[in-house]
């Protein structure tokens, strides 16, 4: 009986360790075909970044500079080791597959995502002063015969001798900028109840004609009202002019108006009864007009240039001031030193103002080329050019040929005005010897005839308003 008993308790014995056996076989051969051994491995390895990638220092003590997102219970030796390597090459074929799709797509979508920021860096920035002059059959904008009501005769070419002007059949268009065509009703549309105000020179003033041109069709308007008055802008008895124009819409309430400050800085008299007395120039003061009716302006434009040189200076007895003394400053009284010191002055005081009037656009326009040769307005210099685009067409510069102008812009609330290189391929559109100056043997090599080049000037600012 003894030994029955025991090789009863031997079979049980035998029976467990078969069961055990055969669980553990059955068990390892699971955890062999579950894929969340490999899925988790792939897993780790996706997620192991370097700390730059988040600017998270390493744990206090690591002497790594990286460090990784995966658990130490999951170290990948740990289970590695019931399987051969052609087991995880298998598995991860067959059971890594969520974890492979993952990957292709994360790469996908890093690529696309790569592309898509390769394309907007590729992407440029407008610059309404670099592009190319294109024919244009629709040109010009107005007539040069009819708008005789806004346009100063000597502006005037069609009025002269002049029997070329291919000139006036040309179209600025820009670089990566959408600019439609000026279409006169949809501009004063844009401009209802507004004032646009022009202040600066001579080369202002044709802006400022350019614009009455442009905005009436060049056709006499009966709802075109003359405000001058309102400005101050009356002509005074014995002046050849008055100071400026003002012209007002009474279909839309726009209004239109120039001023004439060629050095844009402030101007007094000395002695008021002395009419040959010398005038103050106030390098560091805004005109007084400017002053004044700031805050009656929505978009203003001013240039200054051509009048800052000797010869103006003591035609017009300007003594230069600042702080309300004159200069005593030898580099601040040479020319380019005192226009640049203007220009910085006036731009940082209509900086200034913006804030308290904050439907005022403001704009600086650049300086106008010349295109004399062989000498300068009072020594034999000429611009006999006809033949359109001599020089080219493109302006492919990034940077302002203006550089005052555009330094003192920079960092403000104040636009740039761009005109000068995008002018600087027209020579042809001078008015040259045909101006009233000609009979004295004289070209105009600084103004240009209208309709022209200005035109243009008017339509990049209507592009940017």
């Amino acid at each position: 009986m003894k030994g029955a008993n025991n090789f009863r308790l031997r079979g049980r014995h035998l029976s467990i360790a078969l069961l055990t056996l055969t669980f553990t076989t059955i068990f390892l051969w699971a955890w062999e075909k579950n894929p969340f051994v490999t899925t988790l491995q792939s897993a780790q390895e996706q997620f192991s970044f370097h700390s730059s990638d988040f600017l998270v220092d390493s744990p206090k003590g690591s002497s790594s500079s990286s460090f990784s997102l995966k658990p130490e219970e999951h170290d990948e030796g740990k289970h590695s080791l019931s399987m051969s390597s052609e087991d995880i090459e298998r598995q991860n074929k067959d059971s890594g597959a969520s974890a492979l799709n993952f990957t292709t797509t994360f790469a996908s979508e890093k690529e696309d995502s790569d592309e898509d920021g390769m394309s907007s860096s590729k992407m440029k920035a407008c610059n309404y002063a670099k592009g190319i002059w294109v024919t244009d059959s629709r040109r010009p904008l107005y007539s040069g015969f009819g708008c005789k009501q806004w346009l100063s005769e000597m502006w005037a070419c069609r009025l002269t001798q002049r029997t070329d002007f291919s000139y006036e059949g040309f179209r600025w268009q820009p670089e990566n900028c959408k600019m439609t065509e000026f279409e006169s009703s949809q501009f004063l549309k844009r401009m209802q109840d507004k004032t646009i105000a022009f202040i600066g020179d001579s080369l202002g003033r044709q802006q400022f004609q350019s614009m009455m041109c442009m905005t009436t069709g060049g056709e006499w308007r009966l709802d075109v009202e003359d405000v001058g008055a309102e400005y101050g802008l009356v002509k005074p008895r014995g002046a050849i002019r008055p100071d400026g124009w003002a012209y007002r819409f009474s279909n839309t309430n726009t209004t239109i108006l120039y001023y004439w400050s060629a050095s844009l800085a402030d101007l007094e008299p000395l002695n008021i009864t002395d009419p040959s007395a010398d005038v103050a120039m106030h390098l560091d003061r805004a005109p007084a007009f400017m002053r004044r009716f700031l805050h009656r302006f929505d978009v203003l434009v001013l240039n200054t240039g051509h009048h800052w040189n000797r010869g103006k200076l003591r035609a017009n007895r300007w003594v230069m001031y600042v702080n309300g003394k004159p200069v005593e400053d030898r580099r601040l009284a040479e020319i380019g030193n005192a226009k640049n010191f203007t220009v910085h002055s006036i731009v940082r005081w209509l900086d200034s103002q913006l804030p308290s009037h904050p439907r005022l656009v403001a704009f600086f326009r650049t300086i106008s080329p010349r295109h004399f040769r062989n000498g300068d307005w009072n020594s034999g210099g000429s611009c006999d050019v006809t033949t359109p685009l001599t020089q080219g067409s493109e302006v492919s510069q990034d940077e302002s040929s203006d550089r005052v102008v555009a330094a003192a812009v920079k960092g403000t609330r104040v636009k740039l005005l761009d005109i000068t290189a995008v002018s600087e391929l027209r020579e042809e559109g001078h008015i040259s010897r045909y101006s009233v100056k000609a009979t004295q043997g004289g070209n105009d090599c600084l103004h240009w005839c209208l309709p022209g080049i200005p035109d243009t000037w008017n339509e990049l600012l209507a592009a940017q308003v």
